[in-house]
């Protein structure tokens, strides 16, 4: 009797921690090492994205795709200029097309134009970046330091909190 008792409770701790190995939702759909994926539109390249891995956890409630190991991005516009777009990690949540980017942040392109921050977050569906870290900005008209950015993705519309620096200004003639 002594032993069917001590072998009921060793199973019951075994069964939990069986149900705790099958709970789908903890675990991501697939990891991908060394991912190259292309986006394009009726056959014109947009996008291309290099990272060391992504791991996609697009079946959880509220899912996302991680990049720990970092992420390269190349967009291209319709008049053949690129910007590149460099961090040491990213994490994408689709839900609400919100992409953060961590880790040395550098956004350039074929202007010379740089940004550079620890945290960056890009609203894809607005083309809109944001954030309330310390940034470097750097172009023909602009040579700045500030935090906070609200910015599009052109940086024609500019916001900034505390700023240092210099910028060209056009006065209007009254």
């Amino acid at each position: 009797m002594c032993v069917t008792a001590a072998l009921l409770v060793c199973c019951t701790n075994n069964f939990s921690a069986v149900k705790d190995l099958n709970r789908f939702d903890e675990f991501p759909v697939g990891i991908t090492e060394n991912l190259r994926l292309v986006y394009s539109d009726s056959a014109f390249v947009e996008a291309v994205l290099l990272s060391p891995k992504n791991i996609d956890y697009t079946n959880q409630k509220f899912p996302f795709s991680e990049f720990p190991d970092g992420l390269e991005v190349t967009l291209f516009d319709k008049k053949g200029s690129q910007t590149h777009i460099y961090a040491d990690y990213g994490i994408y949540f689709p839900k609400t097309e919100i992409i953060d980017l961590q880790g040395n942040v550098v956004i350039s392109d074929s202007t010379g134009t740089q940004l550079n921050t620890q945290q960056l977050y890009w609203d894809s569906g607005q083309e809109w970046l944001f954030t309330e870290k310390n940034f470097t900005f750097t172009s023909k008209d602009y040579d700045l330091e500030a935090t906070q950015l609200d910015a599009n993705r052109s940086f024609t519309k500019l916001m900034t909190g505390v700023l240092r620096g210099t910028v060209q200004v056009q006065e209007d003639e009254l």
